[in-house]
């Protein structure tokens, strides 16, 4: 096995509806704090982007050292469009899903460049970084109205301390005479302040405009989501179709051709040599026994009774008491989540459990379950074993990745070479 650190592609978060929201005072005095603060931290930021982008291309033929700063240019980006959307989505309560790094969908270095190319042209990102941009034009307009309007305040009142005949508005290097000072004084202040809360609403409409998807891309969207989770489900029903197949091939039905051939031995000498026949008998006897055994471990695999009557944290237990390897389970739920979650979650960990058992050499497991805030139970499965884990087309891994998939949920794998193995499992939960 291979060294491999692989993260599935996971089913696209649901786009993000419009909301009409009221822009509410409060919002108003939020959003000229943060344009003010974008005024001030959004050059620095731009700054270290364009520094990043023009020394990562000169840097290129330069024995490929441009291609660091070039991959830090583009994850740069990411953080930017990941914190203005959080900012904007925390600031007018629109419900946008958070953005996302692309996944790795391809094994290998190819599979990598392919990766951050995604990352790079993600119109999601585009439009949070072009939200930023405009905010951040925003934000030095804010400033100097602002000040503006603090020192309107300030010539409001100068008659009562000026010592000279003028005084001066600072901002725009006007000299008012004190007679003039408090009428300008506050004149500017309405003005400036009227000017700071215009663009605060324009923000307000700007951010609704960029950042959140139009109706047709919601579509788009929810259309791939439904084609992902789709082609996920069609491709789990055939790994698992075919591991039954393969368990029922050459497990049970040999075991049963067994029983029958042992049978007909026994029925030869019944008459002529009963001990033999009786020892046949036991023999048979024994191998149906197996034979039961194996189809209720079949049975077992394509659906857990337990899970429906009891929940995940009794069928995990009774999972953990049938492995082959010590197994440290650690369940915390609050509530029963929806049926396809729980079957996902522990179809995963059960998969998880029985490829560390055969191919890790681990000498025991760990399993964490929880739900968590939005609604997601996540579940991780790690070991101590070799690693070297890797996701082949029809194995057990493959099957985990498009049932969590079909479930709308996400998976993740780390397996360095010399492990440990942990595989990271998210899936939508509706109590």
């Amino acid at each position: 096995m291979t060294s491999q650190t692989l993260t599935q592609p996971a089913a696209p978060a649901a786009p993000a509806t419009r909301r009409s929201t009221a822009l509410s005072p409060l919002r108003v005095a939020g959003a000229i704090a943060q344009l003010a603060a974008l005024g001030v931290v959004g050059p620095i930021f731009f700054t270290i982007l364009a520094t990043l982008l023009g020394v990562g291309l000169g840097l290129v033929p330069v024995l490929g050292i441009g291609l660091v700063l070039l991959l830090g240019f583009v994850y740069a980006l990411y953080a930017l469009g990941w914190l203005e959307t959080a900012r904007v989505d925390g600031l007018y309560s629109l419900g946008l899903p958070g953005l996302r790094p692309r996944a790795r969908t391809r094994p290998g270095f190819g599979g990598w460049l392919r990766m951050v190319w995604h990352q790079f042209i993600d119109p999601s990102m585009w439009r949070a970084v072009a939200s930023a941009a405009i905010s951040t034009i925003l934000g030095l307009v804010v400033l100097p109205l602002l000040s503006i309007f603090a020192s309107g305040i300030v010539l409001a009142f100068a008659p009562l301390f000026a010592r000279s005949g003028s005084v001066r508005l600072a901002g725009t290097g006007i000299d008012v005479p004190v007679a003039w000072a408090s009428v300008v004084g506050v004149l500017a202040a309405v003005v400036a302040l009227a000017a700071v809360v215009g663009i605060a609403l324009l923000h307000g409409v700007l951010a609704r405009v960029i950042v959140v998807p139009t109706r047709e891309a919601q579509l788009t969207e929810q259309a791939r989501t439904s084609d992902a989770q789709r082609a996920g489900a069609i491709r789990a029903s055939e790994v698992e179709r075919t591991r039954i197949e393969r368990d029922l091939h050459d497990g049970v039905q040999p075991r049963l051709v067994s029983v029958g051939m042992t049978l007909g031995l026994a029925q030869q000498k019944i008459d002529d040599d009963p001990a033999a026949a009786k020892e046949l008998l036991a023999e048979a006897h024994t191998s149906t026994k197996a034979a039961i055994t194996e189809l209720r471990q079949l049975a077992r695999g394509i659906h857990a009774s337990v899970l429906d009557d009891r929940g995940l944290d009794a069928a995990l237990s009774a999972l953990a008491g049938r492995s082959h390897i010590p197994v440290h389970l650690d369940v915390r739920l609050d509530a029963r989540c929806d049926r396809n979650a729980e079957a996902a979650v522990y179809f995963a960990i059960a998969e998880t459990l029985t490829n560390a058992a055969k191919h890790s050499r681990a000498g025991e497991c760990r399993v964490v379950v929880r739900q968590r805030e939005g609604g997601t139970l996540w579940a991780r499965v790690e070991d101590n074993g070799i690693g070297g884990a890797q996701v082949t087309a029809g194995g057990g891994l493959d099957g985990i990745s498009n049932r969590i998939l079909a479930a709308g949920g996400t998976v993740r794998l780390d397996s360095p070479q010399g492990g440990p193995t942990s595989l990271e499992v998210s899936v939508p939960c509706a109590s």
